[in-house]
């Protein structure tokens, strides 16, 4: 019988759909803004996805909002091994230490894996911890937060639980992190946090990587194809960066515009910012982050599935980055869209071409 020990941050990608591109000292200004958190429903579907395929799996949880919760919720009779610190005037909030105790917890009592929730600062706490206790114990992240740089998560909850369950083997892998502070400035700063052990599995995702390639055609081909009248949600990157250049407006290349009739009409938008400013018509740009391949539920969580329900998706890229992607990825936190996005979709990869990408 595995033992799995699972560690939930309650707060991770609560920056995401309001448009703070992270949620690192920014909770209270998420929340402001009307952010919910998302981490408990994505560790609920990796847990049933667990107990689905290994239900005799002895779980180890720390106490509420860090797990214990959503481990029954999915049908287990955890072991609470611990309590979330709480100071008087952050009753409603964990740290970073909270984590790195429940990690302590989770080694001391034997686990077998440590199953965490959030983003690439969680991964980084989770690191620490076991770099700290000398501890070879393998990691699995549940991508929970706006960016997951690191090459430790499974692609989806329901997968990071189904791995849990059936690995045999792990290999090394990095943390890596960025400077949330200079994220929202437009620039990425990837620093490496940390090397564990993670299963070995075809549905991890790749670290992502700055890819380059011959976007100007493309760009200067989408942008003669713009229609007065219709609506354009702009994503992040680099690519579609190029097609706001050649629109002749100023974006903002790690946020979300929003562009109609010759100028932008929401820069750097939140969720509700871009629902307001839809129209009849709407079109979305995104193009794959880097090795990952996903288009949508990475660094653009503003494009949620209430704004692609409302639109009509194009996906972007450079030849070679789908050479390297192969497939294109969704995860947008509604099973529903995220199947209807599924299959075999057109890519435009120069001014006139396009190339048929599964998306799955």
């Amino acid at each position: 019988m595995r033992t799995v020990g699972v560690v939930v941050n309650p707060i991770a990608g609560m920056g995401g759909r309001v448009g703070l591109k992270g949620t690192d000292g920014k909770v209270a200004a998420a929340r402001e803004r009307g952010a919910e958190p998302r981490a408990p429903e994505r560790a609920r579907a990796a847990l049933v996805a667990l107990r689905d395929h290994a239900p005799e799996t002895r779980l180890l949880t720390f106490g509420d909002p860090m797990g214990a919760a959503e481990a029954r919720a999915a049908g287990f009779d955890p072991d609470v091994v611990g309590e979330p610190a709480r100071a008087p005037d952050t009753a409603a909030e964990t740290t970073a230490e909270d984590t790195r105790a429940a990690v302590a917890a989770f080694v001391d009592r034997g686990a077998d894996l440590v199953l965490f929730v959030g983003g690439d600062g969680t991964a980084t706490d989770v690191a620490q911890a076991l770099d700290d206790l000398d501890a070879d114990v393998p990691v699995l992240g549940v991508p929970a937060g706006v960016k997951v740089y690191s090459s430790v998560f499974a692609v989806r909850p329901e997968a990071a639980g189904r791995v849990a369950a059936t690995f045999e083997e792990t290999e090394t892998r990095e943390v890596s992190d960025i400077d949330e502070d200079a994220y929202r400035d437009g620039e990425v700063r990837t620093r490496l946090r940390g090397v564990v052990e993670v299963p070995v599995a075809e549905d991890l995702q790749s670290a992502k990587q700055v890819h380059s390639g011959s976007t100007g055609a493309l760009a200067a081909g989408v942008a003669a194809s713009v229609e007065d009248g219709v609506t354009y949600v702009l994503g992040p990157g680099g690519t579609v960066g190029r097609i706001a250049e050649e629109l002749g407006v100023d974006g903002s290349p790690l946020g979300v515009d929003v562009y109609r009739d010759g100028e932008l009409v929401v820069q750097d938008g939140s969720e509700n910012e871009i629902l307001g400013a839809l129209g009849d018509e709407n079109v979305v740009y995104v193009s794959p982050i880097g090795g990952q391949g996903f288009v949508f539920g990475r660094g653009n969580h503003q494009i949620s599935p209430a704004v692609i329900e409302r639109s009509e998706v194009r996906v972007v890229a450079s030849p070679r980055k789908l050479d390297e992607t192969g497939v294109l990825r969704v995860d947008t936190g509604d099973e529903g869209v995220d199947e209807s996005l599924r299959g075999w979709t057109n890519v435009r990869v120069g001014r006139f071409e396009e190339r048929m990408v599964k998306v799955v």
